[in-house]
């Protein structure tokens, strides 16, 4: 069973920049697609981006300000976040798959693996 461990969240001012971690230990190359969910107060769970060996997904609320990268050596995914808005607050989690998602975005069903998650707040 694969291990996550998110880190790096915390109260930020709009506009800012933070950088969240999830250090992976366990069986990692059984894993074809890892990345990030985020769940704010009262809606449901939403796919940020995730990354396998040949693609990289970023959903519309990702798209131009986060940036998803890995160190294969340390097992540990990143995730930066710039020009952030008071609606990016939520609980991130990190996320694996042992199988290709049905579809983008993916369902959260099809993660078999899930961090304890990290609160990101946005507000002045």
């Amino acid at each position: 069973q694969l291990q996550l461990v998110e880190s790096g969240g915390g109260l930020v001012q709009p506009g800012g920049t933070l950088r969240l971690s999830c250090a992976a230990s366990g069986f990692a190359e059984d894993y074809v697609l890892i990345g990030w969910f985020r769940q704010a107060p009262g809606k449901e769970r939403e796919g940020v981006s995730f990354m396998g060996s040949s693609l990289t997904y970023y959903g519309d609320s990702a798209e131009g300000r986060f940036t998803i990268s890995r160190d294969n050596d340390k097992n540990i995914v990143y995730l930066q976040m710039t020009s952030l808005k008071p609606e990016d607050t939520a609980v991130y989690y990190c996320a694996a798959a042992r199988e290709m998602v049905r579809a983008f975005p993916p369902p959260p069903e099809d993660f078999t693996s899930w961090g304890q998650g990290t609160q990101v707040t946005v507000s002045s």
